[in-house]
């Protein structure tokens, strides 16, 4: 995978040193520039393009949020700050992680992580598969196989072109580690492949004759497909 290139929005100097020597220790990623204000940073990506901005909150001129709200199309976005009241307006607006001054090295590698993952995605550079535990065995199943999977208890099952699996892990920890491009989640018991799907309505998705049920929570995500 290539850099991540990154930009730093932070006007207390010493906040910003950290920074530059925590982006210095990553080999993934690329500093490209700091910047004492959001105006500056605004002006810089008229021009250029980044993949991050660590984002302090309180900015002079123009703060961290106000700005955040300015884009268009923004890259991913780890928030810096020593205020915890902005975490929700910040997750509201994407924002990959929030990070409360002062942080330590673990915790700064645990965000970029985090945003490596999420380009990884995005870029399609993700494997094809995950491997699942199924009675004391981990068995290797490709994305394109899956068709549907269902929440069982403390149990999954595990839909495929070719069987069936039961794992003992929840459909949110499943959820997390699927592409989410390709795998949608559309009654709490049930997440499906979006290339499988035969039919729908407003009620339910067919899938190789099998009606699966739409919760009343999730009308939005069929509508978006």
């Amino acid at each position: 995978m290539s850099k991540i290139k990154c930009i730093v929005i932070e006007d207390e100097p010493l906040a910003a040193k950290v920074l530059c020597d925590y982006i210095s220790a990553v080999p993934f990623l690329e500093l490209q520039k700091t910047f004492k204000d959001a105006i500056l940073a605004a002006e810089f990506l008229l021009h250029n393009t980044t993949d991050l901005i660590f984002l302090d909150i309180h900015l002079p001129k123009l703060k961290g949020m106000a700005f955040l709200r300015t884009l268009v199309n923004p890259p991913s976005v780890i928030v810096t700050t020593a205020y915890h009241q902005y975490a929700v307006e910040g997750f509201n607006l994407n924002v990959t992680d929030y990070l409360l001054k002062p942080f330590e090295f673990e915790r700064f590698l645990t965000a970029v992580n985090k945003v490596k993952a999420e380009q990884r995605r995005t870029t399609g550079e993700a494997k094809d598969f995950i491997f699942v535990n199924v009675q004391k065995r981990k068995v290797k199943i490709l994305f394109s196989e899956i068709l549907y999977i269902e929440s069982q208890r403390e149990y999954i099952k595990i839909v495929t072109t070719k069987s069936e699996y039961l794992s003992k892990m929840s459909t949110n920890e499943i959820e997390d580690i699927l592409p989410e491009h390709i795998f949608k989640r559309i009654h709490r018991s049930f997440i499906i492949s979006v290339n499988q799907i035969d039919s729908y309505t407003a009620e339910m998705v067919e899938i190789k004759g099998i009606p699966i049920p739409i919760g009343r929570g999730y009308k939005d995500v069929i509508d978006k497909l």
